[in-house]
This record gives structure tokens, C-alpha cells and sequence, in this order.
């Protein structure tokens, strides 16, 4: 698939970015990535919500070789074949892949703010650890300072 395949078969869908992305492209809408066309397929992204369409269709998920095992990507479903010659039914897909795409990207914020969270309370633990292990090593020390000072135990007694 070239470039210009892939913008005349989302025209009705509307206007698309694609960018050279591994040995193929990736499509995007302002910048939410929700299409794939790789090794001579075109992959839409899909979630819980949508999965089950794609089943219906006898489609699979994008899978790839490396060289110790086979890697699926159960996010990206391979469109069916029937929607190439269907572009309003493509358009719906499209959507509903890019909707996919969306929430996929919405959870993903969520993620860091939880990851953030949990950051600070173990900050926070660390401070307060660090202010204990601190008292505690002040007072171990001040027995040495009082050795430091120059004084003498035997100062003032007579032999």
C-alpha cells in the first residue's frame, strides 16, 4: 500500500495524517495514531468495545516473528477485506477505531497521574524514614562530640 492508496481510501472518512512508521505507515487524526498499514495490510485499532466486530468478520489480531517467538498485538485487528470496496462502511470503522484509539490514549494519561501519586507518598516515606534514621544518628553521635572537645575525664583528680 502507498500513500496515495491510503489517502483515497479514507476520503470519506476525512482528513488523515500518514508518516512512514516501521516498514509501513501509521494514520493519524490530530495526532491520535488509530491505523496501521504494515506488510501489505491495513490494521485498525481496537479495544473490548470493539474487538468482537473484527471476530465477526474472521479477522486477527497483527502479529509478528522475532526470533524466539511469535508477538500479537491484540490492540491492531486486520480491516476486512469487504471494507476496501465499501467506504461508508469503511468511514464507520475508521471512527470507531479512532474512538478506540482515543480511550486508549485517555487511559494512558490516567496511568502517570497514579504513577505520580504513588511517587510522592514513597517520597514522603523516605522523608520521614530519613528524619528518624537522622535523630537517631544525633544522638548516637554525642557521646563523640563530647570526646572532641578537648576534655579530659581525668582532669582534676590527683594522683
Amino acid at each position: 500500500m502507498d500513500r496515495d492508496f491510503l489517502l483515497d481510501l479514507f476520503s470519506d472518512f476525512g482528513p488523515v495524517t500518514i508518516r512512514r512508521m516501521f516498514s509501513g505507515f501509521g494514520i493519524s487524526v490530530d495526532g491520535t495514531n488509530f491505523a496501521l498499514a504494515l506488510r501489505g495490510g491495513l490494521y485498525f485499532r481496537a479495544d473490548d468495545q470493539t474487538i468482537d466486530r473484527f471476530k465477526a468478520e474472521g479477522s486477527s489480531p497483527f502479529q509478528y516473528q522475532t526470533r524466539a517467538k511469535m508477538v500479537t498485538v491484540a490492540s491492531y485487528w486486520l480491516l476486512p477485506e469487504r471494507l476496501y470496496d465499501d467506504p461508508h462502511d469503511l468511514t464507520e470503522w475508521a471512527r470507531a477505531a479512532l474512538a478506540a484509539a482515543q480511550r486508549a490514549a485517555l487511559s494512558k494519561r490516567l496511568k502517570p497521574r497514579k504513577m505520580a501519586k504513588k511517587a510522592a507518598d514513597k517520597q514522603a516515606k523516605k522523608k520521614t524514614i530519613s528524619r528518624v534514621a537522622a535523630k537517631r544518628s544525633s544522638t548516637l553521635r554525642r557521646p563523640q562530640t563530647r570526646a572532641r572537645t578537648g576534655r579530659n575525664r581525668n582532669a582534676g583528680k590527683c594522683e
